[in-house]
């Protein structure tokens, strides 16, 4: 009887296994590899090599960042029990300090490694500490989207200092505890707001499961970034319309259609959010190239899928447009609010330098944008750590 409810057991777990939905299969590594957050351990020494050398673009990139406000060592912390965040951060109750400190902390870390100067780690944990020790709660309208912005820079400014500082972190453990219970419960099963809400919020959370070490989380994050990707980014191939998220029940054409924006043409490249404007656009496919990049550090190129493929298109259209060509008639009503930010380095870096892959229009904004600075949300220094970087 023992032997048959084993094999039975067995059974249903093989079925289980094979029962996953195509694009939903279990992504996370055996063995997580840390630091492992948007940036390794190799292109973290290439880029440290490339400084102390002197070398462009990333001597200069290394020199913007050390001059911004995020590398004050004199920074102090600003931490709440409760960020309120509202629309457009109206009210903003700690959501600038939050976002800013984390971004601070990602920063320091960045710079500990590059000139081993111990008060950089030392205040990138002052910051991480500050906010362990009294944050609880992220309320309002925009709380999901708040604890994804600054829920995506804590846990690479943890994986760095954790896993390569040879110092004393003694409240590692709290800040582990922070984002598993404030942040991760905040963003995992994701949003039905425009598409780079749950891009960003995923980010968040594939960053925070590395840290955690928490497969499960990572697999679920996953998995919800696999079908909002294709849901965001048009391809052809997609059909007559684009993909949608199955809970959101965008059943009909016009359903499809009011959700983008009021764009009926649908061509490749083009977003869920091209016709709002290119500022959020670009939240979203800087999104996309965090968790690509991410999971290729954990050992699951997603560059050579539809996610690069989607991302390649969605750089490459609206590169071409940031850079100065008009709109056409069909996009948008002929008028475009242009403003993509610094979000291209990643992605260019990856499909350009290491696939091979011809992206003029994307190149020329990656070269006009060096150094690429930070958007004071949740995208910091990219030049410096993804530029031409080949590890």
């Amino acid at each position: 009887m023992r032997r048959t409810a084993l094999l039975a057991a067995s059974a249903a777990l093989v079925a289980g296994v094979l029962a996953w939905p195509a694009g939903a299969a279990p992504s996370a590594p055996g063995t997580f590899v840390h630091p492992g957050v948007t940036v390794s351990r190799s292109q973290l020494d290439f880029v440290r090599s490339k400084v102390n050398a002197g070398a462009q673009p990333w001597k200069g990139a290394f020199d913007q960042m050390t001059a911004s406000k995020y590398a004050d060592l004199n920074r102090t912390p600003r931490p709440r029990a409760v960020v309120e965040c509202g629309s457009y951060s109206n009210p903003n109750h700690g959501c600038t300090d939050e976002r800013e400190d984390a971004i601070a902390a990602y920063t320091h870390a960045l710079a500990w490694y590059i000139t081993r100067d111990d008060r950089h780690a030392r205040k990138a944990i002052e910051l991480m500490d500050a906010w362990s020790a009294v944050i609880r709660d992220h309320t309002n309208s925009n709380a999901p989207l708040q604890t994804g912005w600054a829920g995506s820079s804590w846990p690479r400014a943890a994986e760095i200092i954790k896993h390569t500082y040879t110092g004393n972190w003694a409240n590692s453990g709290r800040f582990a505890t922070m984002l598993r219970t404030v942040y991760l419960p905040e963003i995992i099963n994701g949003s039905h707001s425009n598409g780079n809400w749950e891009l960003s919020m995923m980010e968040a959370a594939v960053g925070i499961s590395v840290f955690l070490e928490d497969k499960a989380s990572y697999d679920k994050a996953m998995a919800k970034f696999r079908t909002r990707t294709a849901a965001y980014i048009y391809l052809e191939s997609d059909g007559a319309l684009p993909k949608t998220v199955p809970s959101q029940n965008l059943n009909t054409r016009e359903k499809v259609v009011k959700y983008w924006q009021g764009q009926s043409t649908f061509v490749n490249g083009l977003s869920q959010e091209t016709c709002r404007d290119f500022t959020h656009t670009g939240y979203g496919l800087s999104a996309v190239s965090h968790v690509a990049e991410t999971s290729r550090i954990q050992g699951q190129d997603l560059y050579g899928t539809d996610v690069g493929e989607r991302l390649r298109h969605g750089l490459g259209f609206h590169a071409r447009y940031q850079l100065g060509a008009g709109a056409e008639g069909w996009l948008c009503g002929g008028s475009l609010k242009l403003g993509l930010g610094p979000v291209s380095e990643v992605g260019n870096n990856a499909l350009a330098n290491r696939l091979g892959h011809t992206m003029t229009n994307t190149g020329t904004l990656t070269l006009r944008n060096r150094p690429a600075g930070s958007n004071n949300l949740f995208v910091a220094w990219e030049t410096l750590t993804h530029g031409d970087n080949p590890a």
